[in-house]
This record gives C-alpha cells, sequence and structure tokens, in this order.
C-alpha cells in the first residue's frame, strides 16, 4: 500500500531506502481517509515519529516494513503473521462455545455507507483479549459507534452474535467482590447471637416486642433430630434467608414469618429503638441510650457492607464458612452487644448469599455454573447448632440443544457426640458418590461401619451408587476454582 507523507522524512530515509514502523494510532477522517501515526525504526536503530495518510484502516499495533519512493510517500507492506488471515468474520463454536466470555479492545470504527432510510451501521475491528483466539482480530457490525481503545465485555451467542455486555454488569461484579469482602469481616457465628438470647429467658424487663421477636426466632428454628425428613430438609432450606430478597421481589410473602433472615431483621429493628428501662447496672437494659443512638447509624452502615479487604473475600469463598465469635468489650452495655450479636449474625447470612452469586457464572467453555451456599440453625438438646449447606449445579452442553447437569453437595456441622463432619456428593446422570471426613476417631470408625447401610438407603431410592469414602480429619479447604478479573480503563 502507498502511504502519503503528511511531513517529509527530512533525511531519515532516503528515496530506496527501508525500514521497519509500527502503527501507534489510527484516526478515520473524510471519505476513506486515515491518519496513522507511526514510530519508524531506521537501520542504525534510531527512532521516528511520523504521520501519514492513508485508504486502508490500520490497526494499531500492525508492524509495517517501509520503503521511501519519493520525498512525498512511502510504500508499506504488513509483517504481521495474522495479517494475511485478516480479521475474523465468524466465530468458531469449537473454540467460543455459547456463553464464552469475549473481552477485547476497539481498533476502529467505521460507518458504512448506507441509504438515508437506513439505520447506519458501523464495521468495528476488535483485537480480542482473552480465550485461544487472543490476539486475533475480530470484524463485526454494530448499530453503535464504539471508541477506539475502549475495552469491552460480550458474551457468545452464536458463530455470527455477541452480545456485548454493560458497563454496569462489569461494574456489578466490582461492586459483588467488595460487598463480599465487607460482610465477611464484619460477619460472626450465630451462636454466638443465640446463646446471647437464650440468656433472656427469665427476664421481667423486655418489652413484649422484643420477646414475640426473640420467641418467633426461636420458634422457626428445627429440631435436629427431625432434619432426616426430606420434607422438614426442604422447608428449613427453603426458610434460611437465602431466597427471601428474591421471595419479596416476587411478591411471595406467605411464610415470611419463619424466614430466618426476615426474623433477625425483626430482632434487629425490636433492638434499635428499644427504650431506656431503668438506671444504669450490669445485666440490665438500661444504658446511654443518646450515646447509643448516636452510634447507631454508622455501626448500622458498617454491618452492612463496609468494603473490606481481599483476604476476607478469599476466605467467605470457602466452604464451610469458618466460625468466628465477635469480640465484645467490658464496657459494652448488654444492649449495644446484642445489636452487634443480632448486625453480625445477618452478615453472615448475607455473606453466604453473596458468596452463592460470586460462585455463579458462564465458564470460559460455556458450562453454567450456579452456586446456593446457606446456613441453617438448629436446635440440639440445649443448643443451637447451625448446618451448612453447598449446592453446585454445572450445566455441560452436551449437543446443539441438550445440556447435563452435574450436582455437587456439600454439607458441614458440629454436633454432639460426632464432632465436626463433613461430607461432599456428587450426582450424574443419577450415580451418586460421596467422599465423608469426620476430625474424631471414634466418628470415623462408627461412620465407616454405617456405610454399608448407607449405599443400600440411596439404592432405596433408586440412586446408582459409586465410591462412598470416609477419612479422618479435615477436607481440602479454599474454592475449587476461583477467577478474578480485572478491567481497568486505561485513559482513566
Amino acid at each position: 500500500m502507498t502511504l502519503k507523507l503528511v511531513q517529509t522524512l527530512a533525511g531519515l530515509l532516503g528515496e530506496g531506502e527501508s525500514g521497519k514502523a509500527e502503527v501507534l494510532a489510527v484516526k478515520e477522517g473524510l471519505a476513506n481517509n486515515f491518519q496513522v501515526l507511526l514510530k519508524l525504526t531506521l537501520a542504525n536503530s534510531g527512532q521516528s515519529l511520523v504521520e501519514v495518510q492513508s485508504n486502508r484502516p490500520l490497526v494499531p499495533g500492525n508492524l509495517l516494513n517501509v520503503s521511501a519512493t519519493s520525498s512525498a510517500s512511502v510504500v508499506a507492506t504488513l509483517l504481521d503473521s495474522m495479517a494475511g488471515a485478516g480479521p475474523l468474520s465468524s466465530l468458531d463454536l469449537e473454540q467460543l462455545p455459547p456463553g464464552t466470555l469475549l473481552q477485547g479492545k476497539v481498533l476502529s470504527s467505521t460507518a458504512l455507507p448506507a441509504d438515508k432510510a437506513q439505520q447506519v451501521v458501523y464495521r468495528v475491528l476488535l483485537n480480542l483479549l482473552n480465550t485461544p483466539l487472543a490476539g486475533s482480530k475480530l470484524s463485526l457490525d454494530s448499530p453503535q459507534a464504539l471508541p477506539v481503545g475502549s475495552l469491552l465485555t460480550a458474551l457468545v451467542k452464536n458463530s455470527q452474535q455477541i452480545d456485548f455486555l454493560p458497563l454496569s454488569g462489569r461494574l456489578d461484579q466490582l461492586a459483588l467482590g467488595q460487598q463480599l469482602a465487607g460482610q465477611s469481616a464484619r460477619q460472626a457465628s450465630l451462636e454466638g447471637l443465640f446463646a446471647a438470647l437464650q440468656g433472656l429467658n427469665g427476664r421481667n424487663d423486655l418489652p413484649d416486642s422484643l420477646r414475640q421477636a426473640v420467641e418467633r426466632l426461636f420458634a422457626g428454628l428445627p429440631e435436629a433430630q427431625k432434619m432426616g425428613d426430606s420434607k422438614l430438609l426442604g422447608q428449613a432450606l427453603q426458610q434460611s434467608g437465602l431466597f427471601l430478597e428474591a421471595r419479596l421481589m416476587q411478591g411471595a410473602t406467605d411464610h415470611l414469618g419463619q424466614d430466618l433472615k426476615a426474623n433477625l431483621l425483626r430482632l434487629f429493628a425490636q433492638l434499635s429503638p428499644l427504650p431506656p428501662t431503668g438506671a444504669q447496672a450490669p445485666g440490665m437494659f438500661a444504658g446511654n441510650m443518646a450515646n447509643l443512638a448516636q452510634a447507631l447509624p454508622a455501626f448500622v452502615r458498617n454491618a452492612l457492607g463496609n468494603l473490606g479487604q481481599s483476604a476476607n473475600k478469599t476466605q467467605a469463598l470457602n466452604f464451610p464458612l469458618p466460625s468466628k465469635v465477635l469480640q465484645l468489650f467490658d464496657e459494652d452495655m448488654e444492649l449495644e452487644s446484642l445489636l452487634r450479636l443480632a448486625a453480625a449474625a445477618i452478615s453472615r447470612l448475607q455473606t453466604h448469599q453473596l458468596s452463592s452469586l460470586a460462585q455463579t457464572s458462564t465458564l470460559p467453555d460455556g458450562t453454567q455454573l450456579a452456586t446456593w451456599q446457606m446456613e441453617v440453625p438448629m436446635r440440639h438438646q440445649h443448643s443451637v447448632v447451625p448446618l451448612q449447606v453447598k449446592f453446585q449445579e454445572e450445566q455441560r452442553k452436551t449437543g446443539e440443544e441438550a445440556r447435563e447437569s452435574l450436582w455437587r453437595v456439600e454439607l458441614a456441622f458440629d454436633l454432639e457426640p460426632l464432632g465436626p463432619l463433613h461430607a461432599q456428593a456428587t450426582l450424574l446422570r443419577g450415580s451418586l458418590s460421596s467422599q465423608l471426613w469426620a476430625e474424631r476417631d471414634a466418628t470415623a470408625r462408627l461412620v465407616e461401619h454405617e456405610l454399608g447401610h448407607l449405599r443400600q438407603r440411596l439404592r432405596d431410592a433408586g440412586l446408582t451408587v459409586g465410591e462412598i469414602t470416609c477419612q479422618r480429619g479435615r477436607p481440602p479447604q479454599g474454592p475449587r476454582a476461583t477467577i478474578e478479573q480485572r478491567w481497568v480503563d486505561e485513559t482513566a
């Protein structure tokens, strides 16, 4: 191609001499005329910036071999290894299945000729930044002009179509990670709150509204001995608080009186405006309410989502969510302690909710991953014991339309006299395999002895039973796969 010089080479290249050049920037002018800024490298390794005009759209990053034909023009030849193939005009669905996340940078955006009655279409050239096609150029048509240099994210729909994700969607992922880290830093184990509330039994100075909120919270807890009933277990999972917001958005307000998170929020609301009931004294609900009222708004804001550190986010993605005791101070009033415990319990449930969202995505190979993680406090003898549950579904495409689901289920609890137990199970095409861990020797031996009975019950349920084992100790910690991608607008 012939490039016209905007300024003379000023002795850089004599007629017939050659050099190498890199395209630094391209600006579209009128009538398919492009202004191109080149970085020219000479035979003596000297470098200079040269501005030229071209009737063909070059791409920033292109390497050229240039030869001076006169003082006003040079002949350029593309040296890119991929230049001969040209940009892609379709996608290979074997390499990029539908649902694959594409990330690219806009190299050029040119309006195509159109009649007045037709909508303007822009020919966009993208430089792909991820997937096996990273470094390739993709040519596509868009109804909107896209700024050169902007970063875009899109989902593959088919071989001829991609759907752009708005910036808000990418910012939502960033906000999700920040909120997850914040909630994880503020959360504490549910047992601390329930132990403190059990200590209120027999108190005569409780307002009726607070007493009712406490009674409703305890009444909604399932009994550990009855969790073997599949119907009761399903109800307990539904009322774990994980689905509260979704049910409210759908207008499904039935049975919210048994929802754990709803009841915790009711308790928090009853504790917040509680008036003083007497002189200040240990064990009484009286206190400096003026100071507490001033501190409460900031405290609630912090409890419901201050930004945290990346370590908190990583820990929140682990299963089970580690036990954590809220640090209370001797000078804390009893009311303030209950408020902090209630807020920490709400943050723990929200950590499970946000962790579920963070682990729900479409993987680069098109696999759709959905996660539901929750915690159910159970009444056991005279205490409250949490059961943590995690469901994960991987939907893999097996044909043009067909998909199959691989299910993973994890359970974790610490129930006397068994001690800490952890179970992992996978289910695919009706075949179930499982691995259990017990931290106590006696419990590991007991579970191993009962595995035959467990296998038979699973077969009676119509399942094909694969390998089921029990080990002493703990399972490997950490999420199975965590991919964190950060986007920084280079123009910011």
